[in-house]
């Protein structure tokens, strides 16, 4: 069974890979496509210090635990994402070189010495020496000034320094101090521009004078940032303090991977290596500007030409909602579904903000894991805590990478007197989850929400995502229980309507794939339709196999990781898989289980990850109204038929765009058209 499955990190180099295709596609938009370079790097980044930390992390237990599909050993895998990034990072760096000569079309030219006149860089060298020489901090490694530390994924200007007894040194000059700008104009030209680290590193010698530069490069360090917050607990702190102060340790976790931007002698890179911690294999030649994020500066000054972006969308107003007036009874009447980015979050925005001043809105229940960093979510509650409203917030603090944000929305919540959680011991809590409670005389009302993703304004606009509210008893008794729970640190360990991980998910899955894969054997019409950003569950995985076998119809979109390979003959040629990269980054799951009187339509945070299904707090919603379900299928089915921003998985696991004799349908534009339409009845 093996050749059925597929390497999670191998699987996800693919991802990035059809995420560097948008960077080569000439179809989308020049600006756009700069954004999916940075967009590829940045992922990448992230990548090595989460996945490759966590498996240099294994490498050092002495059991050598093999990754449990394609049972390769860490350093198996380590070895092959490193061949397989080298070669992706020809391809990223020949991206870049073809895009840069199309911007030099638009008048933008990012430039080195060799293509400036002895006027500009006359004025190269007056403004390092004014704005820049200043504010550097060079280091000259010896016995009395030790190799500095270097900050994780932060741009280092290195040099090889002799001097005059041929001793050899290495000067360090750190470019990333924030004090001036990254991307420099050079005045009286057409357009030119250079990057500071590149007018550091050729002004080098000025900086350590007396010494002969013999070598130099930039280089950048990726840091390990795998670290489990439970298992470095100290009881001395609060929980709030101490993932505080995991924040601090992560900045100081080992290096993964060494980029490098210039040719230097091997005996150089060793010694570099040597006093980094960085294996001789993880470094990377680089070819082009080691960090991408500038592209951003670019883009802004091209921002008039509208030709090079995509164009202009806006989220649109629902139709299910008349916004003139309350929300809450809308939605006692009939559940209402946003489908973001097209359909805009204000109404959901609206809705906290009544329940914040709505007399009979006795509590409001809420797990908050990614904000935006002004969030309109904070201020509705902290407005219901000091309208004197029940607040309890589930604040999940080990939200990776968002800690910080974290950390100082829950104090504002507190100082606003709400009560708030900080997750569960060893579980984190990814559910996306609101409880409304209204009291009018003695009897209790619950508006319940349940989405796919954050309450985050910002993402909102970028990802897709879908939001039910309902007032249906059978969930809202059912989301009462399952704060009830977590007020307590407990879990839930039985339900009747939501699935809820770590208990109730994956197994009620594995029931649903049982029923269909049973009357499939019966002679019937099975049928699954799963989307998800990631397929890694091997119980899962293995039932969906299974379920082929037995003749079960398997649509599945899976945008990022997919350990599972389809259309293999007699195995899994029932299952057919596609990932959409596009516009906007595909994040809600939809789970279908069978067809017409047995059909059951749920939306959920979680994906079917073990991480998910078994070890983190994830909610599933049912979809009961019939016009909704309907609303959903449709949506499911049109990225089905996708052909302009979908590849299909083939037999070997590689992914082919979708070409056949219909007409070009990109499902995201389609959908947006349709949003523009329905704003307007």
């Amino acid at each position: 069974m093996s050749e059925l499955f597929v390497n999670r990190e191998l699987s996800w180099l693919k991802f990035n890979e059809r995420v560097l295709e948008e960077a080569e596609d000439e179809a989308v938009p020049l600006c756009e496509r700069l954004s999916f370079l940075s967009i590829y790097q940045s992922n990448l980044d992230e990548f090595f210090m989460v996945r490759v930390g966590s498996l240099t992390d294994q490498m050092l237990l002495q059991d050598n635990p093999k990754e449990n599909k394609t049972n390769m050993t860490a350093e198996e895998q380590i070895n092959a994402v490193v061949k397989r990034v080298k070669e992706l990072g020809a391809r990223k760096d020949n991206a870049y070189v073809n895009l840069m000569a199309e911007i030099e079309k638009h008048g933008i030219k990012l430039i080195n010495f060799a293509r400036l006149n002895e006027n500009h860089a006359e004025y190269l060298k007056k403004y390092f020496e004014q704005e820049i020489l200043p504010l550097l901090s060079p280091i000259m490694v010896s016995k009395k000034q030790p190799f500095p530390f270097i900050k994780n994924k932060e741009i280092y200007a290195v040099a090889v320094l002799k001097t005059k007894s041929d001793k050899e040194r290495l000067g360090i000059i750190p470019c990333n101090s924030g004090m001036f700008k990254r991307l420099i104009e050079i005045p009286g030209t057409d357009g030119y521009y250079m990057l500071a680290e590149e007018l550091i590193l050729h002004f080098i010698p000025d900086v350590f004078r007396g010494f002969e530069v013999t070598s130099k490069s930039l280089i950048r360090v990726t840091r390990n940032a795998d670290i489990d917050a439970d298992k470095v607990y100290d009881e001395e702190l609060n929980y709030r303090d101490h993932m505080a102060e995991v924040i601090k340790l992560r900045r100081k976790l080992c290096p993964v991977r060494m980029e490098y931007s210039r040719e230097l002698d091997t005996k150089v890179l060793d010694k570099l290596g040597a006093y980094i911690s960085i294996d001789k294999d993880k470094r990377f030649k680089i070819g082009s500007p080691l960090d991408l994020s500038f592209v951003s500066d670019i883009q802004d000054i091209l921002r008039h030409k509208t030709e090079l972006f995509y164009d202009r969308r806006v989220p649109q107003k629902s139709p299910g909602f008349d916004e003139s007036k309350p929300l809450i009874p809308q939605i006692m009447e009939k559940d209402k579904l946003l489908s973001y980015p097209y359909e805009s979050i204000r109404p959901f925005l609206n809705m906290l903000r009544e329940a914040a001043n709505d007399p009979d809105v006795v509590s409001i229940k809420m797990t908050l894991y990614r904000l935006a960093k002004h969030s309109k979510v904070i201020e509705a509650l902290v407005e219901a805590a000091e309208n004197g409203k029940q607040v309890d917030v589930l604040v999940e603090l080990k939200a990776r990478f968002d800690e910080e944000n974290n950390i100082e929305w829950s104090r504002t919540l507190e100082q606003a007197g709400c009560h708030v959680i900080y997750g569960l011991d060893g579980l984190k809590v990814h559910s996306k989850l609101c409880l409304i409670t209204l009291k009018k005389g003695d009897e209790i009302k619950y508006v319940t929400q349940i989405g796919t993703g954050n309450y985050n304004e910002k993402t909102s606009r970028l990802y897709t995502d879908l939001s039910i509210m309902t007032a249906d008893e059978r969930i809202g008794n059912e989301a009462a229980k399952v704060f009830q729970a977590l007020s307590i640190g407990k879990v839930m360990e039985h339900t009747d309507y939501l699935l809820v991980a770590p208990k109730c998910l994956q197994n009620k899955i594995l029931e649903r794939i049982d029923r269909e894969i049973e009357i499939a054997k019966a002679g019937g019409d099975a049928y699954l339709g799963i989307k998800i950003n990631s397929l890694t569950d091997k119980k899962i995985i293995v039932k969906l196999i299974e379920a082929s076998k037995a003749g079960v119809k398997v649509d599945m979109i899976v945008r990022g990781i997919c350990c599972l390979r389809s259309k293999v003959p007699g195995e899994t040629d029932n299952i057919r898989i596609i990932s959409i990269v596009g516009r906007f980054l595909e994040h809600s799951r939809i789970y279908i289980f069978g067809k017409e009187e047995r059909e059951e339509i749920y939306i959920a945070s979680a994906d079917f990850m073990t991480r998910n299904t078994v070890r983190r707090v994830e909610v599933a919603a049912p979809i009961y109204d019939e016009e909704i379900k309907n609303r959903i299928k449709g949506i499911f089915n049109l990225m089905l038929t996708d052909n302009v921003k979908a590849r299909e998985q083939m037999e070997d696991g590689v992914y082919i765009k979708i070409k056949n004799d219909d007409a070009p349908l990109n499902s995201q534009e389609r959908l947006y058209e349709e949003a523009y339409e329905a704003a307007t009845l």
